[in-house]
């Protein structure tokens, strides 16, 4: 699928499904639970269950088959990830199959030109709601005003809950567990080819991070999450985590800047 994402050209259509309509349906026969392991032990996610930020890679993968399904008019190498929302709807099947079904919708422009298109997935066990993932992407940017400056830096909010760095090679590491080799999260050159002037951390691998401090500060399993990716993490910086004005409230910041805001609800019993 990668490569077909590499060299696809964008279609002709002007939207890629009709609001409501499902977009293409993807069978996962079951969850690698080697694999899982794997992503619980790359972000300190404690206990045997699966990470609620774990789901957003198998609904990335039925995401991305329903883009090369059917004809989308953007490419999609170099989408930006702006917004997330995952939830638990019931039980996870261990080793039983899910079926997946993914709505492509491409929203009217924005005033400043900027356009998005916004993915929802459903899984299934047998007819029964697993989980959703709503994935939000930056297909092209706005133009900002003449004369707008970017905001300042602006105090923390709220109480430090921890912090980490993003590795220099972390984009390659993240990409290497979840499959997402987009080019604007690897290497310096390929983030410029992409249009950007440094290659970023993936927004789900930000927010798997701040799930993982939320965990162990409530021990307890996260259940549901959204969030908003306000500004990029650069590959090599420092990213710090801060409580919200609600309960359920979260921010992550970098070089002083807001990168993310969301929030999220922990597992009961």
């Amino acid at each position: 699928m990668l490569l077909r994402a590499l060299f696809q050209r964008p279609g002709t259509a002007s939207a890629p499904a009709p609001a409501g309509q499902v977009g293409a349906s993807y069978r996962l026969d079951r969850i690698d639970a080697g694999h899982v392991r794997r992503y619980r032990a790359a972000f300190g996610f404690q206990g045997a269950a699966v990470p609620l930020t774990y789901l957003y890679l198998l609904a990335q993968r039925a995401q991305l088959a329903t883009m090369l399904a059917r004809p989308i008019p953007f490419r999609i190498p170099g989408l930006i990830h702006v917004e997330n929302r995952l939830a638990m709807h019931g039980p996870l099947p261990a080793d039983a199959p899910l079926a997946l079904t993914t709505t492509v919708q491409l929203p009217p422009p924005a005033a400043n030109g900027a356009l998005h298109c916004v993915l929802e997935t459903r899984a299934f066990d047998d007819g029964r709601p697993v989980f959703s993932c709503d994935s939000t992407y930056l297909v092209k940017r706005g133009k900002r005003p003449r004369g707008e400056s970017a905001a300042p830096p602006d105090a923390p909010p709220g109480q430090a809950l921890g912090g980490w760095t993003v590795a220099p090679d972390a984009g390659r590491r993240y990409a290497a567990l979840s499959g997402d080799w987009n080019p604007i999260h690897l290497w310096p050159w390929s983030a410029r080819l992409m249009g950007m002037r440094a290659p970023i951390i993936h927004g789900a691998h930000t927010l798997a991070q701040a799930c993982a401090l939320l965990q162990a500060k409530s021990g307890r399993d996260i259940a549901s999450v959204w969030c908003r990716f306000r500004q990029p993490v650069p590959l090599g910086a420092d990213a710090a985590m801060f409580a919200g004005e609600n309960d359920r409230g979260f921010t992550v910041r970098c070089n002083g800047r807001l990168a993310i805001e969301g929030d999220a609800s922990v597992t009961h019993g």
